[in-house]
């Protein structure tokens, strides 16, 4: 309260010459303030000042978009740009592919992809042929514990 007191005011003439906006508005946003936490110290309890805010205010709507910035080049006509371009996605590729966890495992794939290959292979052959081969009764597959 005594450095409010002993805080010297500008004159309203001062405040409204041109090189003094800034200050004014300064000065007029510190009275709006201490108007409103004087009309409601009654309701503003020490917790809601000290708050902390749990948002981020973003300007720019392209992190969000996850949108390149800075420069470009095209074609080859920017050798360097074009280079440093790819090592960048090189290296967010690779934080990308760390990140990724297998649904399924190689074993998976290539015993799925046999009965696939069969599968053509049994397309393209005679009709005769066809019906000499006879294809192993799937059996049913043990789930991993690791699955469940």
């Amino acid at each position: 309260m005594s450095s409010e007191r002993n805080k010297v005011k500008l004159s309203k003439s001062i405040l409204d010459m041109k090189f003094m906006k800034r200050t004014k508005e300064k000065v007029l946003k510190e009275e709006d303030d201490a108007q409103s936490r004087a009309m409601y110290s009654n309701e503003i309890t020490e917790k809601m000042l000290k708050s902390e805010s749990y948002y981020i205010i973003e300007p720019s709507y392209v992190p969000c978009e996850d949108l390149n910035d800075g420069r470009f080049s095209f074609r080859g006509m920017n050798p360097d740009i074009e280079r440093i371009l790819e090592l960048e996605e090189q290296a967010k590729q690779a934080t990308i592919d760390q990140n990724v966890k297998k649904d399924v495992t190689d074993e998976d794939m290539t015993a799925y992809y046999g009965n696939v290959k069969k599968t053509i292979e049994r397309k393209f052959q005679s009709k005769t042929h066809r019906r000499t081969v006879t294809l192993p009764e799937p059996k049913f597959k043990k789930p991993r514990l690791d699955d469940v």
